[in-house]
């Protein structure tokens, strides 16, 4: 009876068929769905080849110089968090063909011996309840990891959402420094002219006064920028993994023309909700969570089902009365069948919370679709009129502020007004022009937020949603 039960083993794992490694960990399946979305290479890292070749081609974009675009790359090829991520889809992977493989049989062997007797048991027992459902746990544990894939994809955007907002603020501080030593330089030279006035009597101490206040409050500014470009620096570098020499890369002057016009708002909405990783990720879980309430309906009055064929040889040993010695052997054989009897527990609680765990994932997704709407309509709004802002400051403010500034000196030379003037005029233009920039910073950080929330992208942080550990708690 054993030997026939071990037959049966090979031709259940036929019957049942078992998961298997994909070559690459799912890596694929995120390179496709990222450069889909971004045009932009995915590489998982795995040896200390691929580290030292990934190495190089990032320190070879930062020779080329630092776009937004080459800073995304160089932190999918050096952020360790990234690896991070897709070794957890390595570990995802492994559950599967774990949660996919037909339930181990379990043996015992039992041997009792006493006065002239032997007793030998053997019993080999099969989960006949796990077998039955496995193929509907490998269908759940599909989509649990086809949902881990398309985390490591949000992951990955999510990523790349914020290096390219990083990027864009770590440009305009520069930006704003170089802008701000220009004006120093400028106005250093009018106040080391102002005490050489003062020293001939040709200038007042109160103008003089107020020349030296200037330059000091621009100097203020220049220290206040060099620190902040520091900062914002520092967090570009730690998003994209860089250090050792590697941290010394360079970054561009200015910020880049802004474009004629927007993207067109045509239909954005209907192209979102279908290339949205999150509500793809809702729609999977959902998925996932309707297989398992089949599963607990399927099972709702049993909970356990074994069955097990069982082997017992005996020897006994028997001496007659005139002393000859005989042994006999007795086999036995039979079977067992163990299952729950539902007298207390009729399976309603686990019915239940499985109804509710449905439910919970049909609003949270009808949720995530109603809010991915909004969020597109906003992002869109922030980023037409970001750049109506961003516009206006270079088509009108500082050409203004130039002008007046202009007829002030002017006016000034012509001793028509006083130097107070002259020095409100030129602090206004200085603030305006870092007005200008900051507007130009904040049209293409909001053109960032915009692609993010096409994406479905979201940002990273502690209001960043934790996908994969919500999927677990669902389970």
């Amino acid at each position: 009876m054993i030997r026939n039960a071990m037959a049966l083993l090979p031709l259940v794992t036929l019957l049942t068929g078992c998961a298997s490694f994909s070559p690459d960990g799912g890596i694929s399946v995120v390179a496709d769905g990222v450069g889909a979305a971004t045009k932009l290479e995915v590489v998982k890292v795995a040896t200390d080849q691929q580290d030292l070749v990934a190495e190089d081609q990032a320190r070879a974009m930062l020779r080329r110089g630092l776009t937004a675009d080459r800073a995304v790359q160089v932190a999918l090829l050096r952020n360790k968090g990234l690896q991070a991520a897709y070794n957890d889809l390595g570990i995802s992977e492994a559950q599967f063909v774990a949660d996919s493989l037909p339930p181990n049989p379990s043996a015992s062997l039992l041997s009792v011996r006493g006065v002239m007797m032997l007793d030998i048991e053997r019993r080999l027992a099969a989960d006949l309840l796990a077998l039955a459902t496995l193929p509907a746990r490998k269908e759940i544990a599909k989509s649990r990891w086809r949902f881990a894939q398309q985390t490591a994809i949000s992951d990955t955007l999510r990523l790349a959402a914020d290096v390219r907002r990083q990027y864009w603020k770590a440009v305009a501080a520069r930006a704003q420094t170089n802008y701000l030593e220009k004006a120093r330089a400028t106005v250093e030279t009018t106040a080391e002219l102002a005490r050489k006035l003062g020293e001939t009597g040709a200038l007042s101490k109160l103008d003089q006064g107020r020349e030296f206040a200037f330059y000091a409050e621009i100097s203020a500014q220049v220290a206040r920028a060099r620190t902040q470009e520091k900062v914002e620096k520092e967090r570009l570098t730690r998003l994209m993994g860089l250090w050792g020499d590697d941290i010394r890369f360079g970054l561009p002057a200015a910020l880049p023309r802004l474009p004629r016009t927007v993207a067109s708002s045509r239909d954005l909405e209907g192209v979102a909700i279908a290339k949205r990783i999150d509500l793809a990720m809702a729609r999977t879980d959902l998925e996932r969570t309707a297989k398992s309430l089949g599963l607990t309906q399927a099972t709702r009055f049993v909970n356990a089902l074994s069955l097990s064929g069982a082997e017992n040889v005996s020897w006994a040993t028997k001496v007659d009365s005139s002393g000859v010695t005989t042994t006999e052997r007795a086999r036995l054989r039979g079977y067992e069948a163990a299952f729950e009897i539902p007298i207390f527990d009729f399976g309603e609680a686990r019915a239940r919370e499985a109804e509710e765990t449905y439910m919970r994932a049909v609003n949270r997704l009808v949720e995530k679709a109603v809010n991915a709407r909004s969020e597109i309509r906003e992002a869109y709004a922030a980023y037409s009129g970001a750049l109506g802002v961003a516009r206006l400051y270079t088509s009108r403010v500082l050409p203004l502020r130039k002008t007046i500034q202009d007829e002030s000196l002017l006016r000034y030379n012509g001793m028509l007004s006083d130097l107070f003037v002259l020095l409100q005029d030129v602090r206004a233009r200085i603030q305006s022009n870092v007005a200008a920039i900051d507007a130009q910073r904040d049209f293409f950080i909001a053109e960032s937020e915009f692609r993010a929330a096409m994406l479905g992208a979201g940002r990273s942080g502690a209001d960043a949603k934790p996908a994969a550990l919500a999927a677990n708690a669902a389970d």
